[in-house]
């Protein structure tokens, strides 16, 4: 009988299929890159997402994000994104926060509960803090960098952060990790030069960076490598999930 993951069902097997139904992911962060994580994950018919992120939709949104559409300005990002979920698999499980990441928040999230995380945020110390907290409880982490001001999907790369070049973010972020022992993690960045003078300069408190400039293409295509990286994962892993 054929259903919505009928064909992919074909290129995973029923294994598949049922693995991914267990999985429980979390996605730090629905701009850009992240809202077409947790669209993609959906369309994969993962068991439950966990969305966590405290910016509202605005007119400036609609150039770059799947989840920005004039009938959802000022609607939360978390509650679009559920509402969009829902319509394409109404048996996923959706849990929202529409909450800031960090130091005072973080105790709101049991890491260990989820089998995969997924950060997207812009935010360099909540970046830092759910790499940290994610490692504490083992985790696994894919942590998208810096993609803003870039017009070139095909220079988007998935590696290790210690064989990462041009991208500053990964750069402040690996001395920061070096500095509590971890030397390894999975990133998404770009190994293209950004398409105007940077950007992406460290403050003191490393809040949030500039504003970017960005385009669908590089967003979406940020998007969807994370997703399969996730997928692909969680398909070659043992038995999920975390109860």
């Amino acid at each position: 009988m054929q259903d919505a993951f009928s064909r992919m069902e074909l290129l995973v097997g029923n294994t598949g299929v049922k693995k991914l139904s267990r999985a429980k992911i979390a996605v730090f962060g629905l701009g850009g890159a992240g809202s077409q994580v947790a669209e993609s994950l959906a369309r994969c018919g993962v068991g439950s997402l966990t969305l966590i992120d405290h910016e509202k939709i605005t007119l400036t949104n609609i150039g770059s994000q799947v989840l920005a559409l004039h009938s959802t300005l000022g609607m939360s990002k978390v509650e679009a994104a559920k509402k969009r979920i829902r319509d394409i698999d109404e048996n996923i499980l959706v849990h929202t926060y529409e909450t800031f990441y960090n130091e005072e928040t973080a105790g709101m999230f049991e890491l260990r509960s989820f089998d995969y995380i997924v950060d997207t945020m812009g935010t360099l110390s909540s970046k830092l803090l759910l790499i940290s907290r994610a490692r504490e409880g083992r985790v696994p982490v894919i942590s998208c960098l810096d993609i803003g001001n870039k017009i070139d999907p095909s220079r988007l790369e998935v590696a290790d952060i210690s064989r990462t070049t041009v991208c500053p973010a990964a750069r402040i972020i690996k001395k920061e990790l070096r500095k509590q022992g971890i030397r390894k993690l999975k990133v998404l960045y770009s190994r293209e030069q950004p398409a105007k003078e940077k950007l992406f300069r460290r403050r003191r408190t490393m809040v949030k960076k500039p504003v970017e400039g960005n385009i669908s293409f590089v967003t979406g295509t940020a998007g969807y490598l994370l997703a399969g990286e996730v997928v692909r994962d969680i398909l070659s892993a043992g038995n999920v999930s975390h109860s």
